[in-house]
């Protein structure tokens, strides 16, 4: 280590020998390992698992990389590293064959399938959760599984495949949990310590690469903290301050802006003052600005789809242009190899040649609307340093390699599905983590420009907080139900179900809780004392005297009870007063001091029923749902209950095959034959209705639906789907969302080989999206080849094979 001490230079020739593996690793990274990193390796090579919680770039995957190559030197043992989404898996099976070569690496994301039986095998998440359920025999001398993105645990929709996957895997394997920054890592970690054994918790807040934190005003770049200050003391820059006081505050709702005033005339009486409006410079000047102070390559935060592809062409018109000749030469080597496969007759329709021209300036688009494709080229040449400028919604913050030398934050609010919301402190740290190159860039820049209204006090709360919290979204399955049940039992089943994260979070919970029931129950025992009476037992007294007065209270609220009822209820009135009269307390001369006791008594009495309810709910939530779903399948026959135990039936072990938020709905459809006379486009458009959700609240017209067996399919279908959801209704469980068949007639015109710009005027939407669905299509229909009998199974397959074609079955290589 040139620069070291000799008693630095001691340490770490001491760290060397203790964990050589480390060491041996270390020399052939391009970088020296940062101490996380280092002490994530180290728990690894002495046999434990660990929980690394770093920024993003900080290079986290270095130590799920070691895990892999601490597999591959050791005979006979295996590494799966797993993903969230398809394109971070063949992103990582790039790299990991780059390294180990193309026999060593294998890859399953559900629609590819590359030499599976590899030693390192790429996966998405699910593909692991299925395997686990399934028993497969790739999992024999699996030792390590690499858990990228693991905070994704808390997405509500797929959150809880990370759980059944920690929790199910052989206590043989070592599990490496990557993720960001969260601020509850240690409650994650104690709780993979509990259900895995032996975990190490590795939390790092240090950037390697540091972030200068910067607002734009007008045409300016203004430091969003005082430099003077220091960094720790997080002062907001005061000429930000000055230019909000001379800018002022948007008006509230209901309020008038009077633009065009001149600065210190006084509005008209009774008017509100008048807030001058600060001109924004357009995109394309904010880059020429960033081009001269260096600070290219950028990505700009747009939360809309539409609002990335607009900027693109704002850019285009103003004739920005960021490559060389020879840089543009390589880019359309690289975009005309990448697409070479797409269909000619489908370029045109998905502006193809635009794109490519957009790309040879230097500047993209990257949202989930674009074809798999084309974002699959923008990532490639960014990450060459080709294309200098994206815009991009929040999705690229997820995972894939693409740091920029500078993000840029045009608003610092979204759309969240219902209003427009401002972005969280989580979201604000993820969305510029992407600044800063390790080993490219001394510093990474964060730029939020200015808009109306805005605080700079409330940007530099969003910089400097790092309040991210894990949650678990895990809930019980009915698939997930007749996999325990079939490998474990009922009880052996609840058991695991209450090791769930969920099950942990809540407990954590019903200690605070339990903790207040405690102190409340000391304060009741002195409040007891307090109130205690010779002549009587004045709990008892003051008892009669709380129901008293509620009644009393009640009855003067509910004038308009009916005749009889208020009778009753005066009834009552009369005989607890004579009942009071009669106690011997009511004598007492201290009755009135015994009573104020009392009353605290009878109040914190209530307050501790309520939060011993509380402990109830929690306590056993997660079991109890998994009750509730065996109740369920019960009654529709998929398990059978006797004095040996609870057993699958036939249709029960169907439907541990069937995956998905409707697996409750395909296996009932399938054992009732209510698709059995579709046809292959047909089937794929039903299978599509199954899957689809729309992003906003839409009815598909009946008459643009496809005609003959498909219509009277799916109101069969849609039949069965309220008759099981007035089951879970009545069960207790939260039921599921309505068929959605929206798409199904573009999905149909596609199964029947029509042409693609027919298939997405029909969508309305765009060819990514329809790619995406498609693919979700496909997984179904996968599984209802599998597991469907006879002729329906043909059909899928066919439906399956109808499907993949074009656009669709280049974006699943």
């Amino acid at each position: 280590m040139s620069g070291s001490s000799p008693s630095e230079s001691y340490a770490a020739a001491r760290e060397s020998r203790r964990h050589p593996l480390t060491a041996a690793f270390a020399e052939d990274q391009r970088f020296d390992l940062d101490p996380f990193q280092l002490e994530g390796c180290h728990a690894l090579e002495e046999g434990r698992s660990v929980l690394v919680a770093a920024p993003t770039g900080a290079g986290k995957t270095i130590v799920g990389e070691f895990a892999v190559h601490l597999a591959v030197r050791t005979p006979g043992e295996k590494a799966f590293y797993t993903t969230p989404m398809k394109a971070l898996s063949n992103q990582k099976f790039r790299e990991l064959q780059a390294v180990y070569g193309e026999d060593e690496v294998g890859l399953l994301t559900g629609d590819t399938n590359i030499n599976g039986h590899a030693r390192i095998v790429v996966m998405t998440t699910e593909v692991l959760r299925n395997m686990i359920y399934a028993g497969s025999s790739a999992l024999q001398g699996l030792r390590y599984v690499v858990m990228d993105e693991v905070h994704y645990l808390a997405d509500r929709f797929r959150g809880a495949v990370w759980e059944e996957v920690i929790i199910h895997l052989p206590p043989s394997v070592r599990i490496v949990s990557l993720s960001a920054t969260v601020s509850n890592a240690e409650e994650f970690g104690d709780w993979l310590d509990t259900v895995r054994g032996d975990t190490e918790v590795i939390v790092s807040e240090t950037r390697p690469v540091p972030l200068e934190q910067h607002m734009l005003v007008r045409g300016d770049l203004l430091p969003l903290f005082d430099e003077a200050a220091g960094p720790a003391a997080a002062q907001v820059n005061r000429e930000l301050l000055r230019v909000r006081a001379s800018f002022g505050q948007a008006p509230r709702s209901g309020e008038h802006r009077f633009d065009g005033h001149r600065r210190g005339r006084r509005p008209p009486e009774g008017r509100p003052t008048p807030v001058r409006r600060m001109e924004r410079i357009d995109r394309a000047e904010v880059i020429r600005l960033l081009g001269r102070q260096n600070l290219l390559p950028a990505i700009f935060f747009v939360f809309s789809r539409v609002g990335c592809d607009q900027a693109v062409q704002q850019v285009r018109r103003s004739g920005v242009r960021l490559t060389t000749a020879e840089e543009r030469a390589e880019i359309r080597r690289i975009v005309e190899q990448r697409i070479a496969a797409l269909p000619d007759e489908d370029l045109g329709v998905l502006g193809y040649w635009e794109w490519k021209d957009n790309l040879e300036r230097g500047v993209a688009s990257h949202h989930a609307g674009l074809l798999p494709a084309f974002k699959e080229v923008v990532e490639e040449l960014y990450q060459r340093k080709l294309v200098k400028v994206v815009f991009a919604t929040e999705t690229l913050a997820l995972g894939i390699n693409m740091p920029a030398r500078t993000v840029v934050l045009e608003k610092l609010e979204k759309f969240n599905g219902e209003s427009r919301a401002p972005i969280t402190s989580g979201e604000y740290t993820q969305l510029t983590g992407r600044a800063g190159r390790r080993g490219i860039d001394v510093e990474g820049h964060a730029v939020v420009q200015w808009t109306d209204g805005l605080d700079p006090q409330a940007v530099a709360s969003l910089a400097s907080r790092r309040t991210y919290p894990l949650n678990s979204s895990f809930r019980p399955t009915y698939n997930m139900a007749v996999n325990l049940l079939d490998q474990f039992g009922k009880e052996r089943s609840r058991e695991i179900l209450e090791s769930s994260f969920a099950q942990f979070q809540a407990d954590r919970a019903v200690v605070g809780i339990a903790r207040r029931v405690k102190e409340a129950e000391e304060s009741l025992a002195g409040y007891e004392k307090a109130m205690s009476c010779d002549k009587g037992d004045f709990a008892e007294y003051a008892g009669l005297r709380r129901e008293l007065s509620d009644l009393e209270k009640t009855d003067r609220k509910d004038a308009n009870a009916s005749r009889a009822r208020r009778q009753q209820r005066q009834e009552r009135i009369q005989s607890l007063r004579k009942r009071m009269q009669r106690h011997p307390c009511h004598r007492c001369p201290d009755r009135e001091q015994h009573a104020r006791w009392g009353e605290r008594y009878w109040k914190l009495r209530r307050e501790t029923g309520k939060l011993r309810r509380q402990i109830e709910t929690r306590t056993g939530s997660v079991a109890r749902q998994f009750d509730r779903i065996m109740d369920v399948l019960a009654e529709l026959d998929y398990i059978e209950v006797s004095e040996d135990g609870t057993a699958l039936t036939a249709a029960g072990r169907r439907m541990r095959r069937i995956y998905g938020e409707r697996d409750l709905l395909v296996a009932e459809s399938l054992r009732q034959g209510l698709w059995s006379r579709l046809d292959a486009p047909s089937l794929a458009a039903l299978a599509c209705a199954l899957v689809y959700e729309p992003r906003r609240e839409e009815v598909a017209d009946p008459y643009g639906l496809p005609r003959g067996a498909f219509r009277e399919a799916l109101s069969v279908t849609e039949d069965l789907w309220s008759r099981l959801d007035d089951l879970e209704q009545d069960r207790g469980l939260p039921g599921t969302s309505p068929v959605a068949a929206g798409l199904s007639q573009a999905m149909h015109m596609w199964a029947r080989g029509q042409a693609l710009d027919r298939v997405l005027t029909s969508a309305d939407m765009a060819a990514g999206d329809f790619v995406r669905w498609a693919k979700q299509t496909i997984d179904l229909l996968d599984q209802l080849s599998l597991v469907a009998d006879g002729d329906l199974a043909r059909t899928a397959r066919s439906a399956l094979d109808a499907v993949r074609r074009g656009i669709v079955a280049y974006s699943s290589v």
